[in-house]
């Protein structure tokens, strides 16, 4: 009976044995489903700008303050414009003078001032008639002692004379005739065209003394204030740019072969439980880098990851710049069109970075 029992219970242990084996064996060479959803850790990106000024001088007016959105050519600050006004004015001014200083060559002698040089020519023409009767006759009269020889000198002097200036008048007509040489005219273009670009920079400079929002945003940081010097180096406000708006992740290697640009991803956030902000993959880098500092665990210090982001579609302002979120991808295959769409995950270039 005993020996009965003894049997009994080793087959039990047996039996036992082997369905503890299979189920091992089962467990481990059964085949696993792949993952259809990738999840992955990130923090919300978003683009700043540093709007400053164009030129150099004091601030006189600053329109907004921090926390204050703005849109994309609205004023929101500007600069003392005295002396760029001053400096326009003048530009203006020497323009407008070398612009009548060519209208006068290009319309070339009035009638009138031809009509009074060769007035004055003909004027001259006679007293060098007259000078030149004299002179001959004093040259006649000096080999008899009618005249003396000093006589006949002063003639010829007051002859040669009234000749030239004659000659000067008659050149004077015939210049007035022919009017401005090409050469000149080109001269008096040439020096409109650098006043008209002065003034077309003065005035730029004076546009420049207002300072417009870069584009759309929110204002991050008033760097400057009223009565500060300032010039372009020097930012005035710093800009947070509304949109895009994306989550910047990393996927280690080994996952990478599974995600494509344009896969559908959800973005949640630990802000707004249960709140799923659907987004599509928009970029993903053609280099590998160490995992990040602020993102890796001491198990991942070594190892290559890829950074990628994801861009939310409409994310209502819920996700500041810097916000931990979560992303779960995809990767059923699905795709979120993202050929078909932009920066800000609703229409546009899907490589925009």
């Amino acid at each position: 009976m005993a020996n009965r029992k003894r049997i009994i219970l080793v087959a039990l242990v047996i039996v036992l044995a082997a369905g503890a084996g299979l189920a091992t064996y089962y467990y481990y060479l059964r085949p696993v489903p792949a993952k259809r959803t990738l999840t992955l850790y990130g923090n919300v990106d978003i683009r700043e700008v540093d709007a400053a000024f164009y030129d150099t001088g004091r601030i006189s007016r600053l329109l907004v303050q921090e926390g204050d959105e703005v849109r994309q050519g609205e004023l929101i600050a500007q600069l003392d414009d005295r002396r760029f006004a001053e400096a326009l004015a003048a530009a203006k001014a020497q323009a407008l003078n070398q612009q009548q200083v060519l209208a006068a060559l290009l319309a070339g002698t009035r009638p009138e001032q031809i009509a009074q040089v060769k007035a004055q020519m003909d004027a001259l023409q006679v007293i060098y008639q007259e000078d030149q009767a004299n002179y001959r006759r004093y040259a006649a009269l000096a080999p008899g002692g009618a005249a003396t020889a000093q006589q006949r000198d002063d003639a010829q002097a007051a002859f040669l004379n009234a000749k030239l200036t004659y000659e000067a008048a008659r050149q004077a007509y015939i210049l007035a005739a022919k009017g401005p040489r090409t050469e000149d005219i080109a001269a008096a273009k040439a020096a409109y065209d650098v006043a008209r670009a002065n003034a077309a920079f003065s005035a730029q400079e004076y546009a420049d003394t207002k300072l417009y929002a870069p584009a759309d945003g929110v204002v991050e940081e008033r760097v400057q204030e009223p009565g500060d010097m300032t010039s372009p180096a020097t930012p005035v406000y710093i800009i947070a740019l509304t949109r895009p708006v994306w989550v910047r992740a990393y996927v280690p290697e080994n996952d990478l072969g599974r995600i494509k640009l344009g896969m559908a991803a959800d973005i949640t956030t630990d802000s707004y439980p249960g709140k799923v902000y659907h987004g599509w993959i928009g970029y993903l880098s053609p280099a590998a880098q160490f995992t990040p500092k602020n993102v890796e665990t001491p198990d991942l210090r070594a190892q290559l990851v890829y950074q990628l982001r994801v861009y939310a579609c409409a994310p209502q302002g819920e996700l500041p710049l810097g916000m931990p979120a979560t992303v779960s991808i995809d990767l059923s295959g699905h795709s979120s069109q993202g050929a078909a769409r932009g920066p800000d995950g609703c229409g546009g270039d899907a490589s925009a970075k």
